[in-house]
């Protein structure tokens, strides 16, 4: 088969029905939009409309609200961590940041910050700058040496705001 060969299964594609041009053609004159009327008029948006009648739309209550200062943070465990340093994807002796478990896999995107989590057993001794922690999980940090910095201003909500803000 060559590319001039190409072509689509009989029937899969249909030409386009060109409207307005002469009576002979079946959909000549109006259109088949028929006479006169609203609909007939182009520019026409009457998606939500129902003769008068409140819409629907209208008529259901509005339910919550959005917050623009909430935050959007990866929740890691410690035991997460512990496969990733045991399978050799972390390193130990480096500080372990948003940055390092993307790259790590841990993680699929920064969002706005990470909470670490003290769910899981830790056994290597390591450093980590987060947006957030959880008391459980700095205490298990710290009993084996450990450092956690916790910086709560780093992880604003991107929600809202402009792309530079």
């Amino acid at each position: 088969m060559k590319l001039n060969e190409l072509h689509d299964n009989p029937g899969a594609t249909k030409n386009r029905m060109r409207v307005g041009r002469g009576i002979g053609s079946g959909k000549g004159k109006t259109a088949g939009r028929g006479v006169k009327g609203q609909k007939a008029r182009t520019g026409v948006s009457i998606k939500g409309f129902e003769g008068g009648q409140m819409p629907l739309h209208r008529r259901l209550p509005k339910r919550g609200f959005n917050n623009l200062y909430s935050t959007d943070l990866n929740e890691v465990n410690l035991g997460r961590v512990q496969q990733a340093v045991d399978a050799g994807r972390l390193d130990a002796a480096a500080v372990v940041t948003v940055e390092t478990l993307v790259t790590a896999g841990v993680i699929a995107r920064p969002r706005d910050g990470v909470k670490l989590l003290g769910v899981g057993e830790l056994t290597a001794k390591l450093s980590f700058e987060v947006t957030r922690a959880s008391k459980s999980a700095v205490e298990a940090v710290e009993k084996l040496g450990g450092t956690v910095s916790v910086a709560y201003g780093a992880g604003v909500s991107t929600r809202g705001k402009s792309a530079e803000a």
